[in-house]
């Protein structure tokens, strides 16, 4: 035993000797949730626009009729309520919290709709931050869900390891932006993967190129895309590019991401929508 022991076996892993039992980390959903797929949206670091890519995948999902739902887990910069135009809260019944629902029928579950405004800043430490992440999970009535995205908080803390030791991950797709700085980003994100046995199911390259509507051309406002070899250096076979593009900016400032063009993440949609998972 650890002389500084405090009698909580989960803090010292397989450290201590005298440790015999095991533990599952595993949060149960209630009774009034089935969700079929999750699929987490990370980053190395913030700023990638995971928001706009997990807005993006679930509506394209949505659109081949799936029943579609979101977990905004970045607890303290949430996004996705004001990308889809919701701004009434959060209603409970007896037992359970009820998500709120988009314009085209996703269920969606942010701290920002608990709040009594939604530029309230949210000051707790990691481990409430995670602890509510996890109650997003038992504690909301999602009812019937063919696939949830969780748009994850950039890096690899608490709400991460939280995240993945506790919800039934079955993919994760990695986000990033074409600056030299990729590597490290996408490194970080596959291998905290490899470290939790959750298979990366594509990468996206947002803000890839612009679109010059004068010239026709496409240009590389941050540098060439070394997106190919970096994705081919992992192992990652799935990718997809978007835009810089003030239409989309526009629409996600508006609420009405469901409006948009999701042409170029039809690919990792269809790898989400096909993948098989365990019963």
């Amino acid at each position: 035993m650890k002389e500084d022991c405090g009698q909580n076996c989960a803090e010292c892993a397989d450290e201590c000797e005298e440790r015999k039992e095991s533990f599952d980390f595993s949060a149960k959903q209630n009774a009034m949730s089935d969700v079929k797929k999750l699929i987490a949206v990370v980053s190395g670091k913030g700023g990638v626009g995971k928001s706009l890519v997990t807005s993006l995948l679930a509506t394209a999902l949505k659109r081949r009729g799936r029943s579609v739902a979101v977990l905004d887990a970045d607890i303290t910069g949430p996004s996705i309520p004001r990308m889809f135009g919701i701004r009434d809260r959060i209603k409970e019944s007896e037992f359970v919290l009820l998500p709120q629902v988009s314009r085209e029928g996703i269920r969606i579950m942010s701290i920002n709709l608990m709040l009594e405004r939604e530029t309230d800043p949210v000051v707790w430490r990691g481990p409430l931050i995670a602890k509510m992440v996890t109650q997003f999970w038992t504690d909301v009535a999602w009812s019937e869900v063919d696939c949830m995205f969780v748009d994850m908080p950039p890096g690899t803390g608490d709400v991460a390891l939280t995240v993945f030791q506790s919800l039934p991950v079955n993919g994760i797709i990695v986000v990033t932006t074409p600056q030299e700085l990729v590597s490290m980003v996408v490194a970080k994100a596959v291998r905290m993967a490899e470290m939790m046995k959750i298979p990366v199911l594509g990468v996206v390259e947002n803000m890839a190129y612009f679109h010059c509507p004068e010239c026709g051309k496409d240009h590389s406002p941050f540098g060439e895309s070394r997106l190919d070899a970096v994705a081919a250096g992992f192992g990652v076979k799935h990718l997809a590019r978007i835009p810089l593009d003030p239409g989309l900016a526009r629409l996600c400032d508006t609420g009405r991401i469901e409006f948009a063009d999701v042409k170029a993440i039809n690919g990792l949609v269809e790898i989400i929508d096909t993948m098989e998972v365990p019963s």
